[in-house]
C-alpha cells in the first residue's frame, strides 16, 4: 500500500501506561492497525515516523510504557485503524490515557492558496483505558485543565473551586447513566471529539 500520494499526513500522540504484563508482542498484535496501514510487517518495522526527527513508537518494557510521536502518510479510511487500535489497548491500559491524532492537509499550500480556502486539517482526541471511569477520568482531567487555563485570564484559581465542583457533577451523572444502562457490558471505546479552529496546529517538536 503506497501512501507516498496521500491526502493527509497524520501525526498519532500520546502515552499510555500499560499493564505490568504486557510484553512486546501483546503490543504488537494491539498496535497492528497503524503499522500495517503504513504497509510493514511488523511493529519493529513500522515503528519509525515518517519524519527522522519524531521518535517514532516506543515501548519501554522497564516502565511498561507506550509512547507514540509517529507520523504517517495516509487518507480518511485511517481513522478506522485507529478505532481498532484504540479497541485493542483498551485491553493492554494500566489506567486511562488521551492520544492526539491530526491530520494534517499535505495537499494545502498556505503561501498558494486562495484566501478563502482553508486546509482540511483535522484533530481528533482519542482516550483508551482498562474501564469506562478510567476513560472518564482522563476526559474530566482534560476539561478542568482546559476550563481553569482559560478561566484564570479572568478569575484567579482560587475563585474557580464551584467551577470544577460543576464539571464532576457532569461527569458522575454521565458515569451513574452509564452504569445504570446496557452499555456497561460492552467493551468501551475510545474514539470522541471534534475538529478545532484557530489556525494549522503545530507539529509536536522534542
Amino acid at each position: 500500500m503506497s501512501h507516498y500520494n496521500a491526502p493527509f499526513e497524520i501525526h498519532v500522540h500520546g502515552q499510555v501506561q500499560l499493564r505490568a504484563d504486557v510484553d512486546f508482542s501483546q503490543l504488537q498484535e494491539a498496535l497492528k492497525p497503524l503499522w500495517k496501514y503504513a504497509g510493514a510487517r511488523s511493529l519493529a518495522d513500522g515503528a519509525s515516523s515518517a519524519y527522522e526527527e519524531e521518535p517514532g513508537i516506543q515501548f519501554d518494557a522497564k516502565e511498561h510504557i507506550l509512547q507514540m510521536c509517529w507520523t504517517v502518510r495516509g487518507d480518511e479510511d485511517f481513522r478506522q485503524s485507529l478505532d481498532e487500535m484504540c479497541m485493542s489497548l483498551n485491553e493492554l491500559a494500566e489506567q486511562g490515557a488521551a492520544i492526539e491524532v491530526t491530520f494534517y492537509d499535505a495537499e494545502f499550500d498556505e503561501d498558494e492558496a486562495p484566501e478563502d480556502e482553508e486546509a482540511r486539517d483535522d484533530f481528533v482526541m482519542l482516550f483508551v483505558g482498562p474501564t469506562p471511569a478510567a476513560i472518564m477520568q482522563v476526559q474530566r482531567d482534560l476539561l478542568v485543565q482546559d476550563v481553569v487555563n482559560l478561566m484564570e485570564r479572568h478569575f484567579d484559581g482560587s475563585e474557580l473551586g464551584g467551577v470544577v465542583s460543576e464539571i464532576d457533577k457532569l461527569f458522575s451523572q454521565r458515569f451513574d447513566a452509564l452504569v445504570s444502562s446496557l452499555e456497561i457490558g460492552k467493551p468501551p471505546r475510545g474514539p470522541g471529539g471534534s475538529g478545532h479552529g484557530g489556525g494549522r496546529r503545530p507539529r509536536h517538536l522534542h
